[in-house]
């Protein structure tokens, strides 16, 4: 006779699993995002993980670590979303610069052309140790990100285990059933490739040092003060407008564009958040006298001296997902 299942261990483990799953989420959330590079596809992905994980708990035979477990489910789930021939891209990686400020920006492409952005704090515990948080901020970068989109998915993953969540060898060897051998042989080709395109001109993050040139960067934008701005730009600035294929290069069209087709963005105000590793801010354009909707997620990437990124994103409806704010209005914050 089988012995009767004791429901309080049934709970007790039912409630360890949660807890596991709700501990593992954040590098989940990581690991799927730099496979995908979509935000919502990798919530997406770590819905169906947890969903299958909580399903399939009783097949679980721990001949493996339950973080093995779980992010080898998230594996599969990634390589299912990832079959399609479409590569999520940078506009940048698209073509050459459209050259002219003046260009017809045409119909906007599909959301799944391009990487999308994503808020530090989905895939990163900001209280850990500060240096673990930088590190961990260079490999959510949009331009790294993008780079990861042109490996293979075994190389993908062998990199984004090994180089970025520490794995050894042999534990990606065990979620991706190759041998060690192949892991790491997987790992020097995806370094090799990931190499040639920071030479092709990947950028950094921002660091600390820049927090005068973004608040610089805040005041000029706000005031729509464009020589002050265009003093803020590198040379090789490059400003980029998903979901439209646009990308401008150079202080003299970025000057051009904010003062003919972008000058929809004067009067905008800014709200700053923490986004792909680097210096973020929701964009709200005037709706009416004291009160701005919400309009595009800028990124702002710095190296030096300089701006030498300037990314808008124009998807206003993800605003909440970054915890901003539907609207800004100041008639109602002047009643208060």
């Amino acid at each position: 006779m089988q012995p009767l299942t004791d429901p309080d261990q049934t709970k007790s483990s039912s409630d360890d699993l949660e807890q596991i799953l709700e501990s593992s989420r954040k590098d989940l959330m990581g690991y799927c995002y730099r496979m995908l590079g979509s935000a919502f596809e990798a919530e997406d992905a770590v819905q169906e993980t947890m969903v299958k994980a909580w399903n399939s708990q009783d097949q679980f035979e721990r001949r493996s670590s339950t973080k093995t477990w779980l992010f080898k489910i998230a594996h599969n789930v990634c390589i299912d979303m990832v079959r399609s021939p479409q590569r999520r891209a940078l506009p940048m990686e698209m073509g050459p610069s459209t050259a002219t400020a003046d260009v017809v920006l045409g119909a906007p492409a599909h959301e799944s052309v391009f990487v999308q952005p994503i808020a530090d704090e989905a895939v990163i515990d900001l209280t850990a140790d500060p240096a673990m948080v930088a590190t961990a901020r260079e490999s959510i970068r949009l331009a790294f990100v993008a780079a990861l989109q042109h490996l293979p998915p075994l190389q993908r993953s062998v990199l984004i285990l090994c180089e970025v969540l520490a794995w050894k060898a042999s534990e990606a060897a065990s979620l991706l059933d190759q041998t060690v051998a192949s892991v790491n042989s997987a790992l020097q080709r995806a370094r090799t490739t990931l190499a040639a395109r920071r030479r092709a001109g990947l950028t950094p993050t921002a660091d600390p040092q820049h927090a005068k040139l973004l608040a610089d960067y805040v005041e000029a934008f706000e005031a729509y003060d464009i020589t002050r701005l265009v003093s803020l730009l590198r040379d090789d600035v490059v400003l980029s407008m998903p979901p439209f294929n646009l990308w401008l290069s150079g202080p003299d069209e970025l000057a051009a564009w904010f003062l003919g087709q972008g000058i929809v963005c004067k009067d905008s105000r800014l709200i700053p958040v923490a986004v792909n590793g680097t210096a973020g801010f929701g964009a709200y354009h005037e709706a009416t006298p004291g009160v701005w909707e919400p309009f595009a997620l800028q990124i702002i990437e710095a190296r030096d001296d300089g701006i030498i990124g300037h990314h808008n994103f124009l998807y206003p409806e993800t605003f909440a997902h970054y915890g901003l704010p539907e609207r800004i209005d100041e008639r109602s914050m002047a009643g208060q």
